[in-house]
This record gives structure tokens, sequence and C-alpha cells, in this order.
């Protein structure tokens, strides 16, 4: 295992002569790759080249969206209430992920390997640790803040800038804590996959990484997926409960509706099934693979390629795209400034609230009057 010196632009390798994905491991990074990669072949440079777009892709994606939902809500002063401090954090959180991680990957996936050395291995790592559990805690937060809005309604906490900065405080704490463990000996950051990126030691069964890996499925997946499912239940139900009562009191009226129209895609009955549809789905998508592919190797079971697992990565940072689509885009005066700030950006039709609601009032007038 040769590196050649005196190259014009980066390392460049002797390839050895089994031709093991491991084959460009810098020397100094070689104690921390697990044997298990070497018995694999070197991928098909292909890969890389389509690895290498779709970060570029998602990259861009998300530093634009994430960067103008930051821009809207900062800026917007109907906007800057204690509930969207959540949304804002959530949105620092995914751009902090692509912008400390996408340039890092990139050159790695161009020189075939993890080529910044050990200390930067850790910062990859680290920091996309911490962002990715800030990422999820706030969007658990901002679960729970609907939870408490719309089921328990007037019995519940309102949300004061106070408690905003306590739950933010709360996210990173938690981050902090299982950014740091691998620092301090809990644990370590090692490279993964094909070497292009840095993750938690899922292959070392000892009892020190394996009691970190499952304390840190347990807190940074299954709770905060426990918190939204749960959320999400109540508040559907507690919407379709509302909307019954209102079709009943419609019909006391002898009013078709007391809306303007009874269009499912337009209720709030459909908007937030919707949302938590779609905010469960995606968040599913985005972390599922990843969390399995530390399970699989956590309990030594074999299957794990470095194909899988890189794309098992990359599928977790998409979910820096999806999250301001979901969140940002649902709500109804983000739109409204989002059109007024940047129209290019804004699909169909903005609804304000107004329209809907000097229907549904006109509609009560008139059948008060006939009456």
């Amino acid at each position: 295992m040769e590196r050649i010196a005196h190259q014009p632009f980066g390392p460049r390798y002797e390839p050895l002569s089994n031709g093991s994905v491991t084959d460009k491991v810098l020397p100094e990074m070689a104690h921390l790759v697990s044997s298990y990669w070497s018995q694999f072949p070197a991928m098909d440079p292909i890969w890389y080249k389509i690895l290498s777009t779709y970060l570029f892709t998602i990259g861009i994606l998300a530093w634009i969206g994430n960067g103008t939902v930051i821009y809207i809500f900062g800026t917007t002063k109907s906007l800057r209430t204690p509930a969207n401090l959540l949304v804002i954090n959530l949105a620092i959180s995914d751009f902090g992920m692509m912008v400390m991680n996408t340039p890092m990957m990139g050159t790695n996936l161009y020189f075939e390997t993890w080529v910044w050395g050990p200390l930067m291995c850790d910062v990859y790592a680290g920091l996309g640790s911490a962002f990715g559990c800030s990422s999820i805690w706030s969007m658990c937060m901002v679960a729970l803040d609907r939870y408490n809005v719309i089921v328990k309604g007037m019995s519940g906490q309102p949300m004061t800038i106070k408690l905003a900065i306590f739950k933010i405080i709360f996210i990173w704490a938690m981050s902090g804590i299982w950014t740091l463990a691998p620092l301090f000996g809990w644990s370590r950051y090692v490279p993964e996959g094909n070497l292009t990126s840095c993750g938690i030691d899922y292959l070392n069964h000892d009892i020190n990484p394996m009691s970190y890996l499952i304390l840190y499925t347990v807190f940074v997946y299954i709770m905060p997926l426990f918190l939204i499912c749960y959320s999400y239940w109540f508040i559907i139900a507690a919407v379709s409960a509302h909307e019954k009562a209102m079709r009943e009191q419609a019909k006391k009226m002898n009013v078709k509706s007391l809306r303007s129209s009874e269009d499912a895609d337009k209720s709030a009955e459909g908007k937030l099934a919707k949302v938590a549809l779609v905010t469960i789905s995606l968040w599913f998508m985005a972390w599922t693979p990843y969390t399995v592919i530390n399970c699989i190797g956590l309990f030594g079971y074999e299957g794990l390629t470095p194909l899988n697992t890189v794309w098992g990565a990359c599928f977790a940072k998409s979910a820096t795209v999806y999250n301001p689509i979901v969140y940002a885009t649902s709500h109804p005066k983000y739109r409204i400034a989002l059109k007024e700030k940047c129209p290019c950006c804004v699909f169909g039709k903005v609804d304000d609230g107004r329209t809907t609601a000097s229907e549904g009032q006109s509609q009560a007038s008139e059948t008060e009057t006939k009456a």
C-alpha cells in the first residue's frame, strides 16, 4: 500500500493486487478501517460519479431550501413567533449539515477514499451526528407543539419565547451529548462503507461501542419517532372530531357546510392528515435505511456492502431537502411572505385564510336571516 508522491493535485495511490475497496486507504487512516471491508472489491467508478451527482443535487436543494426558510422566517415580523423558532432551528440544523458535509464527502468521492485524515473524520461524523440529532428532535418538538395547540387547546401550556429557547437548548444539549461521547472514548468515529464518509463504529462488537449504539438508537431514533407518531395520531383524531361536529352543526342550520367547500384537500382535516402522513413517511424514508444498516452491523449479521452503506448515509442526508418543504411550505403565512419576497418560489394559489372564513360567515348569516 504505497502512495505515489509529488502529484500535482491530491493523493494518488498504487493499487494492490487484490483490488479491494480498502486499497486506497491512507496510511494514517488504516487503523480506523475495519477489516470487514477488505473482503469487498473496489466499487465501479461509475458509482462514485452517480453518488457525487446525487450529493451535489441534494446539497444545492438543501442550501437553497433551508437558506430561504431561515431568511423568510428571520426577516418577516409576523413569522417571528415562539413556535417558529423551532422551525428556524430545524432549518439551521439541516443547512449546517449540508454545508459542512457535502464538500467533504464530495472531495472523498472524487478521490474514492477518505483523504481528510483522522481529525476531520471525527469532525465530519461529529457534526453530521449533531445536526442530524438536532433535526430529528426539532421535528419532534414541532410535532409536540402542534399537539399542544390542537389537541389540548386552551388547557395547554402556551408557547413563549423562554419555553422555545429552553426547548432549543434541550435539543442542542441532547445533540452535544451524543456527538461528544465518541470523542471521549464511548465508541468512536470511523470510515464506513466505501470509505468516503465517517460515522459511528457499528462493526465493533465490544460492549463499549455496542452500548453506545443501542442507546443512541433509542434516544435519537425510536424515542423521537414515537413522540412524532403519538402527536400526529391525536392531532388527526382531534381534527376529525372537530370536522364531524362542524358538519353536524351545519346540518342543524340547514346549510351544506359552514365552510365554503367540502373539498377534503382544502379542509383542515385533509391538510393535517397529509402533513402527518408526509412527515412521518419521509422521516422513515430518510433515516430508517441508515438505522437498519447500523443495527445489522451491531448484531453481527453479514450483508452490508460498501455500496448499500454509502447509499444509506446519502438517504439520511436527503431529509434536509424534505423538511423545509413539509414544514415551512405548509405554513400559510410563510407562503404569503415567500410570495412577497420571492414570487418565483411559490407555486399555486396562496390562501391567506380570509376568503374561506368570510364565505363561511356569509353562509351562516344568510341562514340566520332566512330563519
